[in-house]
């Protein structure tokens, strides 16, 4: 099947858009995680108690990271979503060292 020249507009459109995307991102030094998302992953890290809003904010990590939980069909599970638990650990690593342990 031929694509049609009047498809070749939106085509480069979306090809452009999802360079731009892939290309844009976080700039270099900047923090990926909030401080919200540093003090829980560390709280789940220290095993503390689990709650709606520590899980809440480790699912929007984990977002950030790629993984999409409400995807109907997922070939790549559980692949991508430790994936993306290898990202928020990343990120972890390095924006998150400096927030003092839960209390």
């Amino acid at each position: 099947m031929k694509h049609s020249p009047r498809n070749w507009p939106m085509i480069s459109a979306l090809t452009f858009s999802l360079a731009g995307c892939a290309a844009s991102g976080t700039p270099e030094g900047a923090a990926h995680l909030s401080p919200t998302e540093c003090r829980d992953l560390a709280a789940r890290r220290s095993n503390a108690p689990v709650t709606p809003e520590r899980n809440r904010s480790e699912l929007a990590a984990l977002e950030k990271a790629g993984y999409d939980p409400f995807r109907s069909f997922d070939p790549y599970y559980p692949d991508d979503l430790q994936a993306a638990q290898r990202q928020v650990d990343r990120w972890y690593q390095t924006d998150c060292q400096q927030t003092p342990p839960p209390n």
